[in-house]
């Protein structure tokens, strides 16, 4: 079938569509309403199903012949481990752990704080949670007591499952104290808080509410699947919010399973049997998406890596694990791929391992830049998919859809909607606008299945935040364009467009500009507020390991650059040469953050930042 055509199917019958793909799903009773709407106007796909996550995702393969299947492969370079889970293993393991959290009380509809590493318990825990029906926060490992009582306080969990540590290259990050002082902060308290403890650090469970994992698991008995309707919750994902607040985007557990079960064929081309990687953590939305759920739905085998792009030892650790665990489809943050790319300009080290079984790359958590595009295009000649999608979303807004039809690739473009997402580029006063015009990007409503339909305990919010903005539209917050073909370009932020002298420039134009000099490793362009012409951009880059000319030649080139192919218009007479951009621990260059400080502006630092030193760096800068 032809894009067109399955992108016709949706648009002509969007309930017809949706139903022909939940019935490749094992349902305990199919739903009669596909789509139902509520009181507040809310869209709910498959509300009146009967079902289990865990069930469709674990017990369903082993009683259908992938018992002995490969389900998880577990890879940890930090700590020298390695070890395959298959499909009858794992779901023991969620049976017993799901028996732990009944045993505790832990019942349908009650929430649980997943705050773990990168192990197979973190997998573990968040299918037992789904097995009773109960609702799972995973909170990434780590992330300090401030922020983890936020979510404490906001989820209200009966129960907190951790482990003793997490490793960060060759550093241990012990995580009771972490808890322990959350809770203290905390207004609610959780009855229990279970450890598994890691050998590299044993906690401390003294406190009365404390359990060790190991222990509490041997006296368990194995769970049956609770069912579950198709609108109860799965989970809680917080994301950052303007206020400071954390949002809580939910994710129904029907709507979920069906459109990560159709994405992993028509997207990602994957089969039942492949071996798929996102090389994410599972405190991130890709990590729920698919290193958890969507390739066990499908019957593929994920892997769960400890461990970093580069450093864990070398920048050939993605082709030694692709190598070695024979991974058909790789997915991943652009920044992974641009650390590789600095440590290793020219993929010397991939020509060591045997990567062949590498089918394609994907790309998702910001916009992949044209350069890193180009470099791994030029280095590996497979296809490279850049996904646009959002934490809440839960799945490709738009995609290359490579298992239905591939198309030829634009630099900078997600390609074009997926099935399901009827994308609009709409102005400030919500007219659609033509090719090659910039604007709002917004979906009709009603999303697709697994999107959000609230914010936990926040109505309001989600419909003032997402719905407000445009009338029948979820606004997503970000800005770009149509070209002449329908290719939809994601140009950043709106709020990274800037207005010099009267002028609208996106800064992700510049950026992709930038990008393309052979010295560049990196590079963010932010507006920097100007008495005369309002805004002017300011680049920060990060150069290549192996450059010879000056900071200062460099400069005045990519001043140059930009000034050809953008013009005097966009006034880029500013570039600053730093050792590393902030980010997210996701990968995300945190530009506002940036913008702020050199505006003077208050700012938060956020709670997801990777290395606080880097905003430093940004400080001294504007000093």
């Amino acid at each position: 079938m032809s894009y067109q055509k399955e992108f016709d199917a949706f648009k002509q019958n969007p309930e017809a569509f949706w139903k022909k793909q939940a019935d490749a799903l094992p349902w305990f009773k199919e739903a009669k309403n596909i789509l139902s709407e509520d009181e507040h106007g809310i869209h709910h796909w498959f509300a009146d199903a009967e079902m289990n996550t865990s069930y469709m995702a674990l017990d369903h393969h082993v009683e259908n012949g992938r018992a002995d299947q490969a389900a998880l492969i577990y890879d940890s370079p930090v700590t020298d481990t390695k070890r395959t889970y298959t499909f009858r293993e794992l779901r023991d393991e969620v049976a017993l752990c799901a028996g732990m959290l009944k045993d505790l009380g832990v019942t349908k509809g009650d929430r649980v704080i997943i705050y773990m590493p990168m192990i197979p318990e973190a997998a573990i825990a968040m299918y037992a949670c789904a097995r009773l029906g109960a609702i799972h926060s995973v909170v990434f490992g780590g992330f300090a007591a401030p922020e983890l009582a936020v979510r404490i306080d906001d989820a209200t969990p009966k129960v907190i499952l951790s482990a003793s540590c997490g490793i960060e290259i060759k550093r241990v990050i012990e995580y009771k104290p972490l808890i322990d002082s959350a809770i203290e902060i905390a207004e609610h308290k959780p009855e229990h808080c279970v450890v598994f403890q890691r050998p590299q650090a044993t906690a401390d469970l003294s406190h009365p509410r404390d359990i060790d994992w190991k222990q509490a698991v041997s006296k368990a008995q194995a769970a049956d699947c609770t069912p579950v309707r198709g609108d109860d919750l799965l989970y809680i994902l917080y994301t950052s919010g303007t206020t400071g607040k954390p949002k809580g985007v939910i994710r129904e557990n029907g709507g979920h399973a069906v459109a990560l079960k159709y994405s992993m064929k028509a997207i990602y081309n994957i089969d039942p049997g492949d071996v798929y990687w996102a090389a994410s953590d599972v405190g991130w939305v890709v990590g729920h998406s698919y290193i958890v759920y969507a390739p066990l739905l499908h019957g593929c085998t994920t892997v769960m890596y400890e461990g970093k792009p580069i450093m864990t030892p070398d920048a050939g650790a993605f082709w030694r694990v692709i190598s070695e665990h024979k991974v058909r489809g790789l997915f991943t943050a652009p920044t992974a791929y641009r650390a590789i790319k600095k440590e290793d300009p020219n993929a010397d080290l991939a020509k060591k391992y045997d990567i062949s079984c590498l089918e394609a790359f994907y790309s998702a958590g910001e916009r992949l830049d044209p350069a890193t595009f180009e470099w791994l295009e030029e280095n590996f000649k497979l296809p490279i998919v850049d996904n646009w999608w959002q934490t809440e979303t839960g799945w490709a807004i738009a995609s290359n859809m490579m298992g239905i039809e591939v198309k030829p690739v634009k630099p900078g473009s997600a390609t074009v909607p997926c099935p399901g997402f009827d994308v609009r580029i709409l102005d400030e006063n919500s007219k659609e606008l033509g090719p090659n015009e910039q604007g709002d990007i917004a979906v009709k409503l009603p999303l697709p299945p697994s999107c959000l339909t609230t914010v936990w305990g926040d109505l309001e919010r989600f419909k003032t935040g997402y719905l407000g903005t445009h009338d029948g539209y979820y606004t997503s917050g970000d800005g770009g364009f149509y070209d002449e073909d329908g290719y939809l370009f994601v140009m950043g932020r709106v709020d990274d467009v800037i207005n010099v002298a009267g002028h609208r420039l996106s800064t992700g134009e510049m950026e992709e500009i930038i990008g393309k000099h052979d010295a560049i490793a990196e590079c963010a362009v932010i507006g920097r507020d100007d008495e005369l012409k309002g805004q002017m951009p300011t680049g920060f880059v990060v150069l290549k390991n192996d450059i010879e000319s000056s900071e200062d030649e460099i400069s005045a080139e990519l001043i140059a650059l930009v000034r050809e192919k953008i013009g005097a218009v966009a006034s880029f007479k500013e570039v600053y040469v730093v050792p590393r951009l902030p980010k997210t621990r996701s990968g995300k260059i945190l530009r506002k953050t940036m913008r702020q400080i050199f505006n003077g502006e208050e700012y938060m630092v956020p709670s997801t930042i990777e290395d606080p030193n880097s905003l430093d760096e940004i400080k001294a800068l504007k000093a």
